[in-house]
């Protein structure tokens, strides 16, 4: 089976990654419950994990790096926890519904929202945030790249413009986080929320959020939290504020081996691997008799993602093809991101997402262009 599916979870992991949870689920206990060996252990790791990652994000404290079980609950966490009634936000046409389900929620409470419309091709004009700008605007709230046309916003910009202006800003990189550089201090970026199961090649239920200093996010949930017991609620400071309950401690050590293989192999290496064959695959494909291609390419530096349609047949029906005559595994149909689909014109269609990671080959590629252009003829 060739597997292009990466954009939704790396299914292919490195070694490391195995070896690190099966170890922990054989050795590790509860982190903060106690202070036996087991519990120790695992309070290590996940003390390791938080330094590695802010290491790799520019997070200023390991402190403020706390675990969720994935980008969706980080997302939730920030956006509740950041805004209220009367502030005003602004997003984009390119958001997950990890994004725009929270913004929609707290629309309904008295926050309102402004979206930056995107193109046909799926890009914005940044020069829109300043059109856009309210005396009541909080904060900026956008994905570091499209899960649906791989497009990349430019964080730095935004970045500038976020602090030029006073306002927060929070980042969804769950299809950048591990294959693109990311400095939360040069780029202003207020809040990065990530998970693990995708680039970053760690497991499922792993992911979290790291949080600048000065950022004060309202607890999402509250509970038990092995410290400050007798407190009525949830204890102020970083990271327990934002971690109520056991952590997944099993995961969490195997995203550390992530995040430890990402350094020793290399992002540049791993990124421009990738890069290679999502646009060897686009070469291939782009002239094939009625393919259509969603998102901009005129950028080499994307994500590694390429959607496309052929003529009007139904995504659903070309995935299925795909999975069945040529054991090829794919996402089709909206993708999470209805805004992005009604940017292209394929709210009906849908779209089918080739997404390659650093498993991937050149031969897997072609046998993947081959069959594009096979279905075309079709």
């Amino acid at each position: 089976m060739i597997y292009l599916d990466n954009a939704a979870t790396t299914l292919h992991k490195p070694s490391c990654v195995i070896d690190a949870v099966v170890n922990a689920m054989r050795t590790m206990g509860n982190s903060g419950r106690s202070a036996h060996a087991e519990s120790l252990a695992a309070s290590r790791t996940i003390y390791a994990a938080r330094e590695a990652l802010a290491d790799l994000f520019g997070c200023a404290r390991a402190d403020h790096v706390c675990f969720t079980a994935n980008s969706t609950e980080a997302l939730n966490i920030a956006i509740s926890g950041l805004f209220a009634p009367g502030d005003h936000v602004l997003s984009t046409d390119l958001e997950h519904n990890s994004v725009l389900r929270p913004l929609y929620r707290e629309m309904e409470r008295g926050v309102s929202v402004s979206f930056l419309p995107a193109s046909r091709k799926g890009c914005i004009d940044y020069a829109g945030f300043d059109r856009l700008l309210q005396a009541n605007t909080k904060a900026v709230v956008c994905t570091a790249g499209s899960n649906l046309t791989g497009n990349l916003l430019d964080l730095t910009r935004i970045g500038a413009f976020c602090a030029a202006h006073g306002l927060l800003f929070v980042v969804d990189a769950s299809q950048t986080a591990g294959v693109f550089p990311i400095d939360m201090r040069a780029q202003h970026i207020s809040v990065l929320c990530f998970t693990g199961h995708k680039s970053l090649m760690g497991p499922q239920g792993t992911g979290g959020l790291c949080v600048a200093e000065g950022v004060d996010i309202r607890p999402w949930c509250v509970g038990g939290t092995g410290v400050q017991t007798f407190l009525p609620s949830q204890p102020p400071q970083y990271p327990t504020r934002l971690e109520a309950g056991t952590r997944n401690g099993h995961g969490i050590a195997g995203l550390l081996a992530a995040v430890n293989f990402i350094r020793e192999t290399g992002m540049d290496a791993i990124r421009t691997h990738e890069l290679a064959l999502a646009r060897r695959f686009y070469e291939g494909v782009k002239d094939a008799d009625g393919v259509r291609i969603c998102g901009d390419f005129s950028d080499p530096v994307r994500a590694p993602v390429v959607a496309l349609n052929i003529r009007d047949e139904e995504s659903s029906v070309m995935a299925d093809a795909l999975a069945e005559d040529y054991d090829i595994a794919v996402r089709a149909g909206a993708h999470c991101a209805p805004r992005m689909h009604e940017a292209l014109g394929t709210v009906e269609q849908g779209a089918v997402r080739f997404s390659f990671g650093y498993y991937n080959t050149e031969e897997e590629t072609d046998a993947a262009i081959a069959a594009v252009r096979e279905l075309a003829e079709q």
